[in-house]
């Protein structure tokens, strides 16, 4: 007999679980908000798995049009076939759709979901003439980074209040070292050193970083180490490269690697 896959690891670190499954119940769409890195794809996806039901994920950017999300005439062996998008595939089938970074997508885009997130939950595909109602199981998620491109990238309040919220930060230095030990089976003694490497770093606010080492970057130099890779080297590609291209930086950042390991 086959199994069902388990679902993603993912360590809860407050109420986060039970507010989605409620969401989900009660068909109310949820906007997850935080930095990268935090843990708010690997929670839909573990959700999705959890709940039973399929997962549509769509990375939002600013050439997605809303013709890419709800589908097109395309022209198939000498005939006219609609085709649905991302959007419109996970109403009919009654999935999760997940859109990643929704504060990217174009106007016209976030106009078209807006139906979808109150009581009517139906999509209207113009090009088809065709209403579609939100099948048994359907749920909308988005999520964004406050922090990104403050000023430039927000999403407008009549968009906000439409959605349940949920705030994510860095998880504390315990939960934190769970997810690395969950995450990659690597020694609790490295995963220890990691999560000190990344409290460190995340105090470092003067050297004027983008964005802070996030918990997937030390999940990635956890799975290094754990495959053979010396500690700091680990350190160096995994989380002091993607941080910084400014060599000083990265000169002051794996100081403090040479410090922990």
């Amino acid at each position: 007999m086959d199994r069902e896959p388990a679902a993603p690891f993912y360590r809860p670190v407050a109420h986060e679980v039970a507010v989605f499954e409620h969401c989900h119940a009660e068909g109310l769409p949820l906007l997850l908000k935080g930095p990268t890195g935090c843990g708010k794809s690997r929670l839909v996806e573990h959700m999705a798995a959890r709940l039973g039901r399929p997962l549509v994920t769509v990375a939002c950017h600013d050439d997605t049009s809303a013709v890419d999300l709800l589908g097109r005439w395309l022209l198939r062996g000498g005939e006219t076939v609609w085709q649905d998008g991302p959007v419109a595939r996970a109403v009919r089938e009654g999935a999760i759709l997940y859109l990643d970074e929704i504060a990217e997508a174009r106007p016209d885009v976030i106009v078209v979901l807006h139906p979808l997130t109150d009581h009517r939950r139906e999509l209207y595909l113009d090009r088809r003439d065709e209403v579609l109602r939100a099948s048994e199981g359907f749920m909308l998620v988005v999520s964004f980074n406050p922090g990104y491109q403050r000023g430039l990238k927000e999403l407008k309040p009549s968009t906000r209040q439409r959605f349940v919220g949920l705030s994510f930060g860095y998880p504390s230095a315990e939960v934190e070292r769970e997810i690395l030990v969950g995450e990659t089976g690597v020694d609790p003694s490295v995963c220890t050193r990691l999560v000190a490497l990344g409290g460190k770093l995340r105090e470092l606010e003067a050297l004027g970083l983008a964005e802070m080492p996030s918990t997937r970057l030390l999940v990635d130099a956890a799975r290094l180490i754990h495959a053979g890779l010396p500690p700091r080297l680990a350190c160096q590609v995994a989380i002091v490269e993607p941080l910084t291209d400014d060599v000083e930086i990265a000169g002051a950042l794996a100081d403090v690697v040479n410090l922990v390991f």
